[in-house]
């Protein structure tokens, strides 16, 4: 049995206008499931098209792999050394830490958790 239901996002109730994302509930083999998805009435797409990160490009932290930004340990304007954690990316049920690589302020950051990613798109820029 297959059971799809929609829920909308707070400000989106305000503005009388679709979600982009939506919520699609349903049951597989017995147990409940929840996933976001882009809403194509909305005129998400499934892959928005980002920044790619330069090759020989320093402040450029590229993304290793497609994925999930699953936690963001930085913002714009935050100092970070060599060896700090700068968010964390889930692919295939496995989550990926990237540090930095080397001292410096974060000039900007281009993700937020939850945001689906491709290798090489542009995740933080340093200063």
């Amino acid at each position: 049995m297959l059971v799809l239901a929609h829920q909308r996002r707070g400000s989106d109730l305000r503005d009388h206008e679709p979600a982009v994302q939506v919520t699609v509930f349903f049951e597989l083999n017995g147990q409940p499931r929840r996933v976001k998805v882009p809403n194509r009435r909305a005129g998400a797409s499934a892959t928005a098209a980002r920044r790619k990160a330069e090759a020989g490009n320093d402040p450029h932290v590229g993304a290793p792999m497609p994925g999930v930004v699953s936690t963001l340990a930085v913002a714009a304007g935050q100092a970070v050394k060599a060896g700090d954690v700068l968010l964390s990316i889930e692919a295939m049920k496995m989550e990926t830490a990237l540090h930095a690589e080397r001292d410096g302020t974060i000039a900007e950051v281009l993700v937020r958790a939850g945001d689906q990613i491709d290798a090489k798109d542009l995740l933080v820029v340093y200063g």
